[in-house]
């Protein structure tokens, strides 16, 4: 019999603070190709092992091994190249324009960029993303204007929702991308509800909910995934694993269950751990968990682990809380220098093309920025007018609401 003692508080801790050498060695990757890929309908207690591993595509010579690896035209390899390219370029602009108070706020994709963009390519139109403020590949890839959001950046008089939003909170119902929300983890269960409302109406339509590591330690999250196992709508419950929530690594929202993706297994939800930095098994993941939603086979957990390289916004300084260097130790390495190479041992592109295509991108998004600032930034040119602040709420304005607009002027 074990010996009585008082008990103890147990505070989970980065092994590795600020000043330290950055160490991955922990993290278990297992070669590209390695991970089996069961059918879409294959039982979720015969494939528990898939959330403990990382399905991974690429392997270090640029090459697609494995049963994971799609069959896709590298035209669409291409253009996912692209997107990812126009995210990172139009997140250093954004970000420069910041820095030079052009907009209040602003958070970034560094190192993500190939799970939005190459989850999006697995969707049709009719779906429904419900995103965090860390998938605007998700619009980029489905067409979304630049100059539409750089409008709402910088909350001037085109700013789609008239400056009611936080900068970065897009939404656009016809590109499948429900309005983000400031409050963590609301968008699961919206999702799993929008998504069993398309069962109740025979709609072939599906929902993505998407969740950050440290937002899962959320109420909302474990609800939806009651709702999910229950009622087995077409949903995918995404849950982005960047290593870090705002200042909290992600032992501290993970707890005991040993990975994100393995959660599922309590509520009988097929689930996923993949590679997050590489666009092919993002692609390959989020094909199989289509198929499973189109085929009526209920809902699919997917981790996707990857690294928060930049701050987790404008406000945030994270060398007060990890290595400087530890985004270029991450092991997973860099999404869209890992397709470049896919696509140079494919023959199909070159690193004269790349730099072309990067001179191209550039340009394409300094004419947005031009075309959005000549509207109006932050503190200059032409915003949306105060009377914006009482519309589209109800369909019929009330009373009290009307004698506050006139009590303002409007």
């Amino acid at each position: 019999m074990p010996e009585e003692r008082a008990p103890h508080l147990n505070v989970p801790a980065p092994e590795i603070r600020p000043g330290g050498e950055p160490d991955f060695t922990h993290v278990s990757i297992p070669a590209a190709g390695e991970v089996d890929r069961p059918a879409p309908d294959t039982p979720p207690e015969e494939m528990r092992d898939l959330a403990f591993t990382i399905i991974r595509v690429l392997n270090r010579k640029g090459e697609a091994v494995g049963p994971w690896a799609p069959e896709v035209a590298p035209e669409m390899l291409l253009q996912g190249l692209r997107d990812m390219v126009k995210l990172r370029t139009y997140d250093a602009r954004m970000m420069t324009a910041q820095r030079q108070g052009k907009t209040s706020f602003y958070m970034q994709h560094l190192g993500e960029e190939a799970i939005s963009c190459a989850f999006q390519r697995a969707l049709r139109k009719g779906d429904m993303n419900f995103p965090t403020y860390r998938q605007a590949g998700l619009l980029i890839a489905a067409g979304y204007p630049l100059v539409n959001m750089m409008n709402q950046v910088y909350s001037n008089d085109a700013d789609p929702v008239r400056g009611r939003q936080l900068p970065v909170f897009y939404s656009s119902k016809q590109h499948g991308f429900f309005s983000i929300s400031g409050n963590l983890a609301t968008q699961y269960p919206q999702a799993v509800g929008w998504a069993m409302a398309a069962a109740i109406k025979r709609e072939k339509k599906l929902a993505a909910a998407w969740i950050g590591d440290g937002s899962t330690a959320e109420s909302d999250f474990h609800g939806a995934l009651v709702f999910a196992s229950t009622y087995k709508p077409p949903v995918i419950l995404n849950i982005v694993n960047n290593q870090w929530a705002i200042s909290t690594f992600q032992g501290i929202a993970r707890g005991g269950a040993g990975t994100f993706a393995a959660r599922g297994h309590g509520f009988g939800i097929p689930a996923l751990r993949v590679d997050g930095n590489d666009y092919l098994a993002v692609y390959a993941a989020a094909q199989w968990a289509t198929e499973r939603a189109r085929a009526d086979l209920g809902p699919t957990i997917i981790e996707f682990v990857t690294y928060r390289t930049g701050g987790h916004s404008t406000s945030d300084d994270p060398s007060a809380y990890r290595p400087k260097e530890e985004g270029l130790a991450w092991p997973l390495g860099d999404p869209i220098l890992r397709l470049k190479a896919h696509l140079i041992a494919l023959g199909v592109w070159s690193e004269d093309r790349h730099t072309q295509a990067e001179a191209e991108i550039k340009a394409e998004v300094v004419a947005a920025q031009k075309e959005a600032e000549a509207i109006g930034t932050l503190h200059t040119g032409r915003r949306p007018s105060p009377r914006d602040m009482f519309e589209d709420v109800f369909a019929e304005m009330p009373p009290h609401l009307v004698r506050q607009r006139h009590e303002v002027g409007y």
